[in-house]
């Protein structure tokens, strides 16, 4: 597959007969749009071999890019009419007279780019592969057809290449390599270039053109480079949503991604993508859980070379920023597949932390990566269906926001009870601002800012702590008042001072507290759930939970007032107890998760995420220490409720 030669900064010169092409046979309406475009990325390349600080270096050279920069004007004036063809015209135009005037290569250079952008955008040709290519068939491909010109290195020094004129390109020449996007490559093989023996493969299916034309970019990157760009790639969520996909990275160039992020960093994530195109087959879900695959295989390495700090801290970013991404989908269609990784995961860095030996460690890794496996093909798209989706969306609005509801349902009921209702306003407004600010915290997370995954979980740890801690004083607090004759001294005595001073921002920040944390984490993964496709399913599973919670907010509202005041006290305080202890296992297990908290199996006990029951040693002791504090606050409030009946029965003798 010959195409030519490394004398200038350019891919190749024999994109100078590349014009000549144009009176080729065309490939449907595509090939006047593909040549203009190839045109134009070559000129991009070529030109500061022809022009440098304004003047003319190689007459030849920009001979050929006037008469090119010609081409481009009259092929885009030839197009079909489009509503977008005149302003094409009038850029190519501003292009053409940019060479004329010898402008600089980076004006040049820009204005080539921006017009290919926009030519594609008006008259759109395939831009990116089905499904990531298969490299093995490229291999082969390039072994057969191209290697005996190009060299099985790249390096183009091979007999057959020496005897072609003019010769072919050098693919190892990283400096042009770091100009042409993969979509050129692909370009160049669909049509070949005309008076160079490089000859068009379009008789190949596309998905063959695209193996090869990411198998010939690797020739510039060696192999250790695209293990540093592995090791970027997994690490940097940033990295991931400037390149979401295949579309995103055949169309960008190294030198394009070297602009934002250095050289040597384009260099290395480039050499990673180009080498592992399989980060982004979306029908196995391992744009994300092949960062977990990366990070594991590195934490296993640092742990080998006896880094046991790194090590851990590798795990466990292969837990946060790969399998938490998925886990919303994964919950909704295995959920006990989900509970299987977080188990290993534990262990394993558990195992780590306290220096198990090496093979431990790699056979509990064996195990995630395993489950890895599985977790990719129940996230597969092919496995999605409306049904999965609705359900998926229901389950997780309802277990999100049940506990939420309930603590704020019991604070309304509470106020309702004390003919307090003025206060409402206080509750109401907790809970409307906690919607709010949970969904600007996402939008301003997607937009602005990278709130990983540890972050996550810190809040909604922190979060669920702190709410369990005040669930504890109000539920002692409510304990204390079941009986109807402490609730009527209560009320006697200090309800219109307790709920009048700065029991306002106390029910805000309790309201506030139970639903924020909630409300970030259901966004998140109601917009996994959203890439599936299914939005019907999704709205309907959405409407159907929102039905759900108002109903139990209603039912216990009707209930509660039917309720004697003692008895709503203690069945509240009942709730409020055990919400408290499920609160207390939760936010333990996300700072655990987050890295915060360390991780001591427990393999004889159940995972229960219902009830906040985690197989851990501090998930468990949080719990078990919840329980003793409310039973010596109940026991407290009894022999305090008693002591004073006592005192006033004496005084009424």
């Amino acid at each position: 597959m010959p195409v030519r030669p490394a004398r200038l900064p350019a891919f190749l010169l024999a994109f100078l007969f590349t014009v000549f092409a144009l009176a080729g046979p065309a490939r449907a309406d595509e090939g006047p749009v593909e040549t203009a475009w190839r045109l134009l990325d070559y000129m991009a390349v070529d030109y500061p071999g022809a022009v440098q600080n304004g003047r003319v270096v190689n007459q030849t050279e920009y001979d050929e890019q006037v008469e090119f920069s010609a081409s481009v004007v009259a092929r885009i004036a030839a197009l079909p009419p489009r509503p977008q063809r005149a302003a094409l015209v009038a850029e190519a135009r501003q292009f053409q007279a940019a060479v004329a005037r010898k402008a600089g290569a980076d004006e040049v250079l820009s204005r080539a780019h921006a017009l290919g952008d926009h030519l594609l955008a008006a008259y759109p040709v395939p831009l990116a592969p089905a499904t990531p290519p298969d490299l093995n068939r490229g291999a082969a491909l390039y072994a057969q057809n191209c290697a005996s010109c190009h060299g099985a290195d790249g390096h183009a020094d091979t007999p057959a290449a020496h005897a072609l004129d003019p010769a072919p390109i050098a693919f190892a020449d990283r400096d042009r390599a770091r100009e042409r996007s993969l979509f050129a490559y692909y370009q160049v093989i669909s049509q070949g270039i005309e008076g160079t023996a490089m000859q068009s493969w379009s008789n190949l299916p596309s998905q063959d053109r695209w193996a090869l034309a990411f198998y010939v970019a690797r020739f510039s990157y060696p192999d250790s480079l695209g293990k540093q760009g592995e090791a970027q790639w997994a690490g940097d969520p940033r990295l991931r949503r400037r390149i979401p996909d295949l579309k995103t990275l055949v169309g960008l160039t190294p030198a394009q991604l070297a602009s934002e992020i250095g050289a040597q960093r384009g260099d290395a994530v480039f050499a990673f993508l180009r080498s592992d195109p399989d980060v982004f087959d979306q029908n196995r879900g391992v744009s994300s859980l092949a960062v977990s695959r990366a990070l594991l295989r590195q934490a296993i390495e640092a742990y080998r070379a006896g880094d046991r700090g790194h090590a851990g801290d590798l795990a466990l970013r292969a837990y946060l920023d790969g399998f938490e991404p998925v886990e919303a989908i994964l919950n909704a269609r295995d959920g006990s597949l989900v509970a299987a990784v977080e188990r290993e995961m534990g262990g394993l860095r558990a195992a780590i932390a306290r220096g198990a030996p090496i093979d431990d460690v790699e056979t509990r890794a064996e195990r995630v990566q395993s489950l890895f496996t599985q977790a990719e093909a129940a996230t597969a798209p092919s496995t999605a269906d409306r049904a999965s989706t609705f359900v998926g969306a229901f389950a997780i609005l309802v277990r999100e926001g049940l506990e939420a509801l309930l603590i704020v349902v019991a604070m309304i009921g509470f106020l309702i009870k004390a003919e307090r209702r003025e206060l409402l306003r206080w509750v109401n407004a907790g809970w409307v601002i906690a919607l709010v600010a949970g969904a600007a915290t996402w939008w301003v997370a997607q937009r602005f800012i990278t709130i990983s995954g540890a972050s996550r979980e810190m809040t909604e740890g922190f979060g669920s702590v702190l709410a369990a801690l005040i669930l504890l004083f109000v539920g002692v607090w409510m304990h204390g008042k079941a009986q109807a004759g402490a609730w009527q001294r209560y009320v006697k005595e200090k309800l219109d001072h307790a709920l009048s001073k700065g029991s306002g921002w106390f029910l805000f920040a309790l309201a506030f507290i139970a639903v924020y944390r909630e409300v970030f984490e259901t966004i998140i993964f109601y917009a996994a759930l959203g890439g599936e496709g299914q939005n019907t399913a999704l709205l309907g599973g959405f409407l159907s939970a929102v039905a759900l919670l108002a109903l139990i907010a209603w039912a216990m509202l009707k209930f509660s007032r039917k309720l004697p005041i003692a008895k709503f006290f203690a069945y509240s305080a009942m709730l409020i107890a055990i919400l408290a202890v499920v609160l207390a296992g939760k936010g333990v297990a996300a700072l655990q998760e987050a890295g915060f908290v360390g991780v001591h199996p427990l393999d004889s006990v159940p995972r229960i995420t219902m009830l906040g029951l985690f197989p851990t040693v501090e998930t468990l002791g949080a719990q078990i220490a919840m329980i003793v504090l409310l039973i010596a606050g109940y026991l407290f409030a009894d022999r305090r409720n008693a002591r004073i009946e006592a005192a006033r029965a004496s005084a009424s003798t």
